[in-house]
């Protein structure tokens, strides 16, 4: 705990990323005691509605409280980031770890394979795969999708760490004391390479957001689910913003902008500390 308190006073960059990253989870834990989201699901067809005193967002064509599915909307679109990020993420940690310091055929293998997916376009195999399952995909279906396109960049970043790394003299000197090579993975390599690994989470998390809600932007997302990019698609496919209905459309990309601004925050401040070398001759 003393430590993180350190880092946090040492690199204020990172406590402002991660404030920024929660506010969107306060609004919506708030919420939750001021509102049913229950009205978040389409109730009857009604006449456009502006904010007001009743609905502080408005509601849409379908008669959904937007405040409503605001507040509901907000953890499912994290959710679906952060789990698609940790299998992507995870796949790339034992991958990049066994092929960067075993090498051999493994690694030939692995790399033949990752850069030859490297070279297709992730988007359109992502759209082809959502478009492939049943039209009511869940949450965790989208993340499996997009992390499946997802593990080859930090499998790639990840081995060339580990192949730096097991270079340096204190990993020879724990092959001469005996250690095997999962005891030199677990307890030499991988705490060095924490916060490399914590900045690699945080990147995962973004793009895995990003292709979440452009999937679901062009109607490939959980129908039944109001995330920020169902919201969007839904605004977009009775024209909100033709039709003067800013509150429909507005809120949610206000969301998602202060969500990867707090990722990026982070992200910069993990780099920091990854690479102090970046803090300048002061540091």
């Amino acid at each position: 705990m003393k430590k993180i308190k350190e880092l946090i006073k040492k690199y204020p960059i990172l406590s402002i990323g991660i404030l920024v990253l929660i506010s969107p989870l306060v609004f919506s834990g708030v919420g939750h005691l001021f509102i049913d989201t229950g009205k978040a699901e389409a109730l009857s067809v009604v006449p456009r509605l502006g904010p007001n005193s009743e609905l502080w967002l408005g509601s849409d064509m379908h008669g959904r409280d937007l405040f409503a599915v605001a507040v509901a909307g907000i953890p499912l679109t994290l959710y679906v980031g952060f789990l698609a990020g940790i299998i992507s993420l995870g796949v790339g940690i034992v991958l990049g770890f066994l092929t960067g310091y075993l090498g051999g055929w493994l690694d030939d293998i692995v790399r033949l394979f990752t850069d030859s997916l490297m070279t297709i376009p992730s988007i359109a195999v992502m759209i082809v795969l959502a478009i492939s399952i049943e039209e009511n995909i869940t949450l965790n279906q989208m993340a499996l999708v997009i992390s499946s396109l997802a593990w080859m960049g930090p499998t790639r970043v990840i081995r060339a760490q580990v192949l730096t790394l097991k270079e340096r003299p204190f990993i020879e000197v724990s092959r001469l004391s005996g250690m095997n090579t999962f005891e030199i993975i677990f307890q030499e390599i991988l705490p060095n390479m924490l916060p490399f690994l914590a900045a690699s989470f945080t990147g995962a998390v973004t793009g895995s957001i990003l292709a979440s809600v452009g999937l679901e932007a062009i109607g490939l997302g959980p129908m039944a689910d109001p995330t920020m990019g169902m919201t969007l698609y839904w605004a977009i496919s009775f024209t909100a913003m033709l039709a003067g209905m800013w509150w429909w459309w507005l809120p949610p990309i206000i969301v998602i902008m202060i969500i990867f601004s707090g990722l990026y925050l982070i992200a910069a401040g993990l780099d920091k500390i990854a690479n102090p070398r970046l803090e300048g001759p002061q540091a």
